[in-house]
């Protein structure tokens, strides 16, 4: 197969688990009390790493027959690595991690992989069309350690051999996965073992680049001078020898092997304060692999290299570390000028909104967050408020049957509160709706937050849900009034940051103003930039200047173009309102759709309290409603 026609660029063959990291930084592993989830494993991270660098990778390995397998093989899919040769192991569980951060060079550790997944590859795993369907392979060395992986893996190198693929090998000395420490020291990185040196330098020759530590090119020379070890690795193998040399960087040996240091070109790292350095060698991996492949220079290979490993050792994790293709390609235009990447806020939200998990292109929501109406409501016609909880999950049903019916497919949405909607919400996560969840006391003004603080409402809820914070805003307000509204704000969307959750603003202008001159909106919204607030979502009310749908989306463009968007919000105006405010904004490409509520089931909820719908009646006509807009919308805005 031609190399310019193969489907992928690398196919990863060795470790995937799940990573349990501990989130009580400086606490020791036993008093840790809550754990983050993330894909872990080397080759699973390499995997991830190569994907968000841009190229175009595979996953070869065993997951469980369970949620975690799931997960893993889910995350990998949503970055684009392909998947069809991780296969599910039905009598072995996915393999786990718990990680700990005690201090910058303390991080204890502990493998459970009795028996597990990812080590029970066998030669019989291996197809070689699927090998000979890449321009690479990676290996890392923990499925050296064992009979059946190895037997895999020298399989998989003899079809690549075969094929013309570009073999590459990071060491990843692990001695507790070579029984060489006690089952629960997953830290110790570095232990002598002839038995384990005898195993590497079998098959070195296999390669063309092989990667590792000082200490791995030890283990795999047998001596702890660290020349020496790489002269006794050169005389079984002509690969490029790639040495990371911690923060000083790394060098690249592609010949003989220097006898001094002096005589050693050093590639240079960056200079970072260091968090956590678990996972740092598969980010390095990853960006040296982008430029290696991508047939780049050594020293622009390196710089990919040394800033992935960078940028994960300041941060929390491994695969959700590292860094995607644009934010490497920011970071390594300024790296110089960037000593706390973790501080950087450019970084940090090129992070965030690079590494979204689901894309939306349009929107079409349903919001039946509305508390104080519904009490309003209950109060006008006499109905108990315990019947609220119930409506809204036949409001749900409407959602979903007009969902189907309209074709909505990945567009769909709601918006439902905690209050009277929890039952909703648990029905409707996970089945990939767009869900949005109220956090301002209804019709606070100064905003207020319903359940108090955000950083403890956030802990508990699924990552899926959006935040949506409406507030009354207006730039004649007091000073006092202004900067009250906008430290809350600002306090939210850095929770929001730091949870991983996205922001909805929904700004409306108090309804006892005198001055409603919709201009106002674009003058609210560069205030918020200028405080550097950056929502994923803006919602707004239907603007009937196109030049001030013009101004606001310049000043999206300008501070933020990752900006998901707009999606236009409904305050019970009629259906035919809603239409010519969907028609004025039919050129504004920010405007992805719409998220309105009482316009659609505020009459059917009122019937239905008052005894005058049953549940059928109200639900076929708040659908009836929900679709009647859909059309308006898709009128002006075509399903693509």
């Amino acid at each position: 197969m031609n190399e310019v026609n193969k489907q992928l660029d690398v196919i990863c063959i060795g470790r995937v688990a799940l990573d349990l990291y501990g989130q009580q930084i400086g606490s020791r592993l036993e008093d840790m009390n809550s754990f983050s989830k993330y894909l872990g494993g080397s080759s699973g991270n390499v995997a991830y790493g190569t994907a968000i660098q841009g190229l175009k990778s595979g996953m070869l390995a065993r997951v469980g027959d369970e949620h975690m397998g799931r997960f893993l093989r889910e995350e990998l899919q949503r970055v684009g690595c392909d998947t069809q040769c991780l296969i599910t192991d039905k009598e072995r569980l996915t393999a786990l991690v718990i990680l700990g951060i005690k201090d910058q060079d303390t991080f204890p550790l502990i493998f459970y992989r009795d028996n597990c997944a990812d080590m029970a590859l066998c030669e019989d795993d291996i197809d070689e069309n699927y090998i000979a369907s890449s321009r690479a392979l990676a290996i890392t060395g923990t499925h050296l350690s064992h009979p059946n992986t190895r037997g895999a893996v020298l399989k998989a190198l003899e079809y690549a051999k075969k094929h013309g693929l570009k073999r590459a090998l990071d060491i990843d000395y692990r001695p507790v996965l070579w029984g060489l420490t006690s089952l629960g020291d997953g830290e110790t990185r570095f232990i002598e073992s002839d038995a384990v040196t005898k195993s590497l330098q079998e098959v070195l020759g296999n390669f063309d680049l092989i990667v590792g530590t000082e200490e791995e090119f030890h283990i795999a020379g047998g001596t702890t001078n660290t020349l020496a070890a790489l002269r006794k690795v050169r005389e079984f193998t002509d690969a490029a020898l790639v040495c990371k040399r911690g923060a000083d960087g790394c060098s690249v040996f592609e010949g003989p092997i220097p006898a001094s240091w002096d005589d050693v070109a050093l590639q240079s790292g960056v200079k970072v304060k260091v968090l956590n350095v678990l996972g740092a060698g598969d980010a390095f991996m990853s960006g040296l692999l982008r430029g290696y492949l991508n047939d780049e220079s050594w020293e622009q290979s390196c710089r990919y290299a040394n800033a992935c490993g960078a940028l994960v050792v300041s941060r929390h994790g491994c695969a959700p570390a590292m860094p995607t293709k644009a934010e490497l390609d920011n970071y390594l235009l300024r790296d110089k000028d960037v000593p706390r990447p973790d501080k950087d806020e450019l970084l940090n939200h090129l992070h965030r909104v690079t590494t979204r998990k689901q894309e939306w292109p349009e929107l079409c929501v349903f919001a039946f967050d509305h508390r104080r109406q519904l009490t309003d409501m209950c109060e006008e016609v006499g109905a108990d408020e315990s019947r609220i909880p119930q409506l809204k999950q036949l409001l749900l049903q409407a959602a979903r049957q007009t969902a189907e019916a309209a074709g909505l497919n990945h567009s769909s949405g709601i918006l439902a509160d905690t209050t009277f909607g929890q039952d909703a919400l648990n029905e409707i996560t996970g089945n990939n709706w767009w869900i949005g969840r109220p956090i301002e006391m209804p019709s606070s003004r100064p905003l207020r937050l319903e359940h108090g603080n955000i950083g403890s409402q956030l802990i508990s809820w699924p990552q899926e849900h959006v935040v949506k914070c409406l507030f009354f805003y207006h730039p004649n307000d007091t000073q006092a009034m202004r900067e009250e509204q906008e430290a809350l704000v600002t306090e939210v969307y850095q929770a929001c940051c730091q949870s991983g959750h996205e922001l909805l603003l929904e700004l409306i202008l108090p309804a006892d103003s005198a001055d409603k001159d919709e201009k106002h909106y674009a003058t609210i919204v560069q205030r918020f930039y200028d405080l550097g607030v950056k929502p994923d979502w803006w919602k707004l009310p239907p603007l009937k200047e196109k030049a001030n749908w013009d101004t606001i989306s310049g000043l999206i463009d300008q501070y933020d173009p990752y900006c998901r968007g707009i999606v236009i919000l409904g305050l019970d105006a009629p259906s035919d309102e809603l239409k010519a405010g969907f028609a004025n904004a039919k050129d504004v490409e920010k405007v992805k759709g719409f998220a309105v509520g009482r316009t659609i089931f505020g009459e059917p909820s009122k019937q239905w309290l008052a005894g005058e719908y049953d549940d059928y009646q109200l639900i076929q006509a708040v659908s009836e409603n929900y679709l009647r807009l859909i059309g308006y919308w898709r009128e002006v805005r075509p399903a693509k």
